[in-house]
């Protein structure tokens, strides 16, 4: 009788971690999305400057900076749907943005701290040839 009652766990814990590779992979699987990006971010609130251009990554879902090495650091994930979530600082400066991208096109919604205070605006992406 015993048996029987940790049979059902046991199976259920022995099926939950055999999907746990499969999962995984998934996670790191590639996304419509991947690739070079160009993103302009316009301030329409706020004292930060009027306008900026970003080259970005797009690879396995995740948002990187595509600029030479320097003081920014991007980061953040695009599902499959196209759902944007990405975080940008430069030293005490930082945004985060949130939209979508569909097809070759994208846009958006930030806001954040600039040297001066808050700014908030809007973003739009487009895919760079490849």
């Amino acid at each position: 009788m015993i048996t029987q009652r940790l049979r059902a766990p046991v199976v259920t814990l022995a099926l939950a971690l055999a999907s746990i590779p499969a999962t995984l992979g998934m996670v790191n699987a590639r996304n419509i999305y991947d690739g070079a990006w160009s993103v302009l971010i316009v301030t329409n609130e706020g004292s930060c400057d009027r306008a900026y251009r970003y080259g970005v990554q797009i690879a396995n879902g995740n948002v990187t900076y595509d600029g030479a090495a320097g003081p920014i650091t991007m980061q953040g994930r695009v599902t499959n749907s196209g759902a944007v979530r990405v975080t940008v600082q430069a030293g005490s400066q930082w945004a985060s943005g949130s939209g979508r991208l569909r097809g070759s096109r994208g846009s958006g919604v930030w806001q954040g701290q600039g040297m001066s205070g808050t700014c908030s605006g809007v973003w739009e992406a487009e895919r760079r040839p490849s």
